[in-house]
């Protein structure tokens, strides 16, 4: 078994209504020494092994087709293996 983290954000030549609405909410609090936030979206992913194809082929697949718009932002994951219990 595999835990996977999935992290998906927007692309820097992509607008990020969220993060500036976020930023200008830090400056009002004072911390005007924050200059950039991004927001984006996160996902943990328990997959098991399988004989057909690789985690990563798996993950891929599934973040090209439904968890990311690739057009408009990028993902990264973190593949960890799990010792299973009996």
């Amino acid at each position: 078994m595999y835990n996977v983290k999935v992290y998906v954000t927007y692309k820097e030549s992509i607008l990020d209504p969220q993060g500036e609405a976020v930023r200008g909410a830090v400056h009002r609090m004072g911390f005007d020494e924050i200059e950039d936030i991004r927001m984006g979206k996160y996902f943990e992913i328990k997959v098991a092994k399988q004989a057909d194809r690789t985690v990563e082929e798996t993950i891929e697949t599934i973040c090209d087709k439904l968890l990311a718009n690739v057009v408009m932002e990028s993902y990264r994951y973190e593949i960890e293996a799990v010792k299973e219990t009996v």
